[in-house]
């Protein structure tokens, strides 16, 4: 019957109602039993329960109202509004809050909902301003549903009065509304904006003033609003001529009279304006007075008018023509340089298609010299093989008479003749690109070493020089032609050029892998400067003697020794001798395949006790050979070709002891080829001395391919005697001879 959920007045209310109803009943009975008595006794404990709650109900009454008044006491005493709102309704307001807006003060009473409290309020003519709209502040409230969330506003009141209104979510169900007057520091924060506003403005104002370009405004209508000092002075005219409302035409008509514009820009100002109003800007560089320009900078403002901005480029546009005009005459210079550069250069291209042309014919005379000599070598040398075979038979016969020393002036003076011609003929096989003219094989240097004393020992004995050989048993990678041919022309220049008494040393020294072959003499020495072209052709030092040679034979060492890889050094001192060395790589012995050494060829006393066949187209040649073997004891068969070779031998029924044939024979004969023909036609290993005057590696490989020792024309009698002597006894033993010579 009683609902606990019921406010505590309301349950008082039901219990009293519910007492006086048994209370009457009981007074209605005539029987009062055990029952009534009962429900009596419950009646009473229920108003004693009622009475203690009616106590208790009474005592929350006091502790609420005498609360209520305590809160209307706080907030009557406080200096802002405040006002609760409870699920939407006005619970409690203090004065402040309910007196600011007085029109409407007298409907602000509890139970005013929130909604309507801000319909109010927007509603009200003491309402001035506010920052935002009531309206958003209610819907931020409604969106805003957690509590702690505050909205506020600020509102202007009569009288310049600010206040400040919070709203925030306590909970759920209630929002407090607080407000707070601001006026003081909206008046305060006001007078801080106009007092920086003010600075500001002066600020502006000293830099409007100070500013190096001209700034002037202009209104919608061309009239002048305001300027800075420079504008009038960047345009010369006094200050009555620049007050606020002078039209700009009457400006610049003043210029005008003045000379400081040109009359043909005021045509131009409407095109300008035209332009200023499609773009928003103008940009232009004119003429001011005698000798100045100003660039104008004008941009539209706002409210229709434009902002004028001169700037003095006098100093710039000057710098700019004097470095225009200094860039034309730089160009004038640069121009009439390009035209002599370009003469220089087409005349550098003349001379330089000049010596090209001079390089080739140089280069046409070096290669037609070098194909001449190479084309030559055989005509030169078979006339020259011819007088030293006849001059070594007039030596021999005339031994005992008064022309020998005219004989021995003949053979000195024609070995002159044939040391130039062999240096001539070494240089022009050296010059040429023949992959032929050298060939490197493994050579042992003791041949060539003894070698070297057998031939020029009596040379240096006739000088009366010491000429001694320390033999040397290394085998190097060299051209065993050419390498003899550089040993020899060393010893011979140091014989030459040492006086008699002095001494020749030829001797290896070894050096890290590989081996120097050393010429020492005691001769006159070569000065600095003469050792960096003693090499080049023709060339001789300042202290050699007129008459000592024409200085080839360095030139065919050097030449020789940089085709082989060789180094070529030279130490020397005036007056103290000379020391020549040449460089060459080591061969292991053990993996070395040299060739087997030639002959030392001493002197062979008595007669050769053959027959020797010799084979030779050239006549005199023929006849030379023929009288010099004769004379030597041999009994010689002359025959000019082949055919002619093996008629002899067929006539004569049996091989010849020894064939001496010339290479080049007429039309494609060669002597190779006569020899082997012989052989084949007597069947006998007839040995066989190859002399030619072609000097190619190719020529000797098919000496030592058909076993033919191989000697160059002219051929050195000195070792023709013993070689023939050498070969006959080999063959008479059945070895064979594969040596180069």
């Amino acid at each position: 019957m009683i609902d606990p959920e019921d406010p505590l007045a309301v349950q008082v209310t039901k219990q009293a109602r519910i007492i006086d109803a048994l209370i009457r009943r009981a007074n209605r009975q005539e029987d009062v039993g055990p029952s009534a008595y009962r429900a009596f006794q419950s009646a009473i404990d229920l108003q004693q329960t009622v009475a203690e709650q009616t106590i208790e109900l009474e005592s929350v009454r006091y502790e609420r109202e005498r609360t209520r008044k305590t809160l209307a006491e706080a907030l009557a005493s406080m200096e802002e509004g405040l006002a609760l709102f409870s699920d939407g309704s006005l619970e409690i307001c203090n004065d402040l809050f309910r007196g600011l807006l007085p029109d409407v003060s007298d409907k602000i009473v509890p139970g005013l909902t929130l909604d309507r409290y801000f319909q109010l309020m927007g509603r009200s003519a003491y309402l001035v301003s506010t920052d935002r709209k009531l309206s958003k502040m209610r819907r931020h409230l409604h969106n805003r549903r957690a509590a702690g969330s505050v909205v506020s506003l600020v509102a202007e009141v009569p009288r310049d009065r600010w206040y400040q209104l919070s709203a925030q979510q306590t909970s759920p169900e209630n929002t407090v509304l607080l407000l707070t007057e601001i006026t003081t520091l909206v008046r305060h924060n006001r007078r801080e904006k106009e007092h920086l506003i003010d600075r500001q403005s002066d600020y502006l104002q000293a830099v409007f003033q100070n500013m190096s370009a001209g700034v002037c405004t202009f209104s919608a209508a061309g009239e002048m609003m305001m300027h800075n000092g420079r504008f009038r002075d960047l345009l010369g005219v006094p200050l009555s001529r620049v007050q606020p409302g002078t039209p700009l035409l009457d400006l610049l008509d003043f210029m005008r009279s003045r000379g400081l514009i040109d009359a043909a820009l005021l045509a131009k100002v409407e095109p300008w304006r035209e332009k200023l109003m499609r773009r928003g800007s103008l940009t232009s560089r004119v003429p001011h007075g005698v000798d100045r320009v100003l660039d104008v900078q004008v941009n539209v403002l706002p409210d229709g008018g434009f902002l004028v901005e001169l700037k003095d480029v006098t100093l710039e546009t000057r710098s700019t023509e004097m470095l225009e005009n200094r860039v034309m005459a730089r160009t004038a210079q640069l121009t009439r340089a390009n035209e002599r550069l370009t003469e220089q250069y087409e005349e550098k291209a003349r001379v330089e298609e000049e010596l090209r042309l001079a390089k080739e014919r140089a280069e046409a005379a070096v290669s037609s010299k070098t194909r001449f000599l190479a084309a030559a070598s055989h005509d030169l040398l078979q006339p020259i093989n011819a007088a030293k075979l006849m001059i070594s038979s007039l030596q021999e016969t005339t031994h005992d008479t008064r022309f020998r020393p005219m004989v021995d002036r003949l053979g000195g003076a024609f070995a002159s003749v044939e040391y130039l011609l062999h240096s001539l003929l070494d240089i022009s096989r050296l010059e040429s690109a023949d992959p032929d003219t050298v060939t490197e094989t493994d050579v042992g240097l003791r041949g060539l070493m003894e070698g070297v004393r057998a031939d020029l020992g009596v040379l240096a004995a006739e000088k009366g020089v010491q000429l001694d050989v320390v033999p040397c048993s290394v085998i190097v990678r060299s051209d065993p032609v050419y390498l003899l041919r550089s040993i020899q022309n060393l010893v011979v220049n140091a014989i030459q050029y040492t006086d008699a008494g002095g001494r020749v040393l030829l001797g290896c020294r070894r050096r890290a892998g590989r081996v120097l072959l050393e010429v020492w003499d005691t001769g006159i020495g070569i000065s600095s400067r003469d050792q960096l072209r003693i090499f080049d052709e023709f060339t001789r030092a300042e202290n050699v003697p007129i008459g000592s040679g024409v200085g080839l034979g360095l030139s065919v060492v050097d030449r020789a020794c940089r085709l082989l890889d060789h180094t070529l050094t030279v130490r020397s001192a005036p007056g103290r001798g000379s020391i020549f060395r040449i460089g060459m790589q080591v061969v292991d012995r053990e993996t070395a395949h040299p060739q087997r050494p030639e002959p030392v060829h001493e002197s062979v006393n008595g007669t050769l006790d053959c027959i020797a066949l010799v084979i030779e187209n050239d006549a005199d040649v023929l006849y030379g050979a023929t009288q010099w073997l004769e004379l030597h004891g041999a009994s010689v068969l002359a025959a000019r070709s082949a055919g002619e070779a093996l008629t002899h031998v067929a006539d004569m029924g049996i091989p010849p002891d020894i064939i001496l044939a010339d290479y080049q024979l007429d039309g494609d004969e060669t002597g190779v080829q006569a020899t082997l023909d012989i052989r084949a036609a007597t069947q006998t290993a007839v040995p066989a001395i190859l002399i030619t005057a072609d000097r190619s590696e190719t020529v000797r490989r098919l000496g030592v391919q058909n076993d033919m020792s191989v000697l160059t024309k002219p051929a050195e009698l000195t070792k023709l005697r013993p070689l023939i002597d050498w070969k006959i006894r080999r063959g008479a033993n059945g070895d064979t001879d594969k040596s180069r010579q």
